[in-house]
């Protein structure tokens, strides 16, 4: 498979990485057994980028994959700062859309302290004395709204940041970024804070949501940022199709995107792709801009995998920008993103009042 450098860092990952939310216990149970059996189809298949978090299942997703890389020394691993487990007080059953998680209580903390204590539970949970990639997980006001994010905001400026090039410095980490679900939080950051390697944007530059592509991706690419995409099926929908308990953004799917995942099903399955294979094909071009390089899925379910496996030999401008009717919701233009000016954006949906964090990548 392909690779493709981080930054101006000397690391590479393989452009299709997995994502490892699903062996977190990710809205199912999932079994020692069906976790092992989708990492290694995903070894199989020649990826060796490797993305979890200690948000996924409460560091449930991190023992598993710990596990299984530990005779395979090659692979690249990315991981996530900011929350901080402990022993839980009670049984839980449920945490933020993960299923039976492991058995440990969260609290946030971005500052240098912080990020380091989560860093090194995290390399605890891998097995790992190093971590290729480290991003700040779920900083900003999608996750905690404006008035609770001012802090967290504070406490990275003031000390998170240099944390994290220390910790780089030292060779702990090769590269840090951020890894959340907006646009505006990077902009901020990279303003305020100072450079960083990479983003692991999820659900931003997808058929359904291009909101960064007005600002952000002209930012990284005068950066020389890499941005690596998640969530490029927007949480389900466009791998399962408009099918009843479609999710889309972490939630059940708005009518008006049943509509709109509707006809492009119809526009790609003409052309003899799924949906899940035309939005993966999107996320292969790198959203269309040639500055957003890599993507990242799960394969746990089928239709991600039949999505990876489709029509992977069809160029992908031809094949998702055809797929589509200019004007409408989950249009695509009809040229190169690359050759547009950075100054108008594709219609940008309006964010759901904050309710405080939901599951997510």
């Amino acid at each position: 498979m392909k690779t493709r450098r981080i930054g101006t860092t000397d690391l590479s990952v393989t452009e299709v990485a997995f994502g490892c939310a699903s062996i977190g216990n990710l809205y199912r149970e999932t079994s020692e057994a069906e976790a092992e059996a989708v990492l290694s189809r995903a070894w199989e298949a020649g990826i060796r980028y490797f993305d979890t978090a200690p948000h996924y299942g409460r560091g449930l997703s991190e023992m598993r994959l710990g596990r299984f890389l530990k005779s395979r020394p090659e692979a690249v691993v990315s991981t996530k700062v900011g929350r901080i487990l402990s022993p839980a007080g009670s049984t839980i059953a449920e945490a933020d859309g993960y299923v039976s998680p492991a058995q440990n209580d969260v609290r946030y903390d971005y500052s240098g302290d912080g990020l380091e204590e989560s860093f090194e539970q995290s390399c605890e949970r891998l097995g790992r004395t190093e971590i290729d990639i480290l991003y700040v997980h779920d900083i900003g006001e999608y996750t905690h709204g404006a008035e609770g994010n001012r802090p967290h905001r504070e406490a990275f400026l003031d000390s998170g940041y240099a944390r994290l090039v220390r910790l780089r410095e030292q060779g702990r980490i090769k590269a840090f970024g951020l890894g959340v679900n907006e646009c505006e939080v990077c902009l901020d950051l990279m303003r305020n804070a100072g450079p960083i390697d990479v983003i692991l944007l999820a659900g931003r530059l997808t058929l359904l949501d291009r909101s960064a592509e007005a600002e952000l991706v002209p930012a990284c690419t005068a950066a020389g940022t890499s941005l690596v995409l998640g969530g490029i099926f927007n949480s389900g929908i466009l791998a399962t199709g408009p099918v009843e308990g479609a999710t889309y953004d972490y939630g059940p799917a708005p009518e008006e995107v049943l509509n709109q995942v509707a006809e492009l099903q119809a526009r790609s399955e003409a052309l003899g792709a799924g949906d899940g294979g035309v939005a993966f094909r999107h996320a292969a071009s790198g959203g269309g801009f040639g500055a957003a390089w890599h993507r990242e899925t799960g394969l746990a379910d089928p239709q991600s995998r039949r999505a990876c496996d489709t029509n992977a030999a069809r160029p992908a401008s031809a094949l998702w920008l055809s797929a589509l009717s200019p004007g409408r919701g989950v249009a695509a233009r009809t040229a190169r993103l690359s050759s547009r000016s950075a100054g108008g954006a594709g219609r940008r949906r309006a964010r759901p009042r904050h309710r405080g964090p939901r599951a997510r990548r």
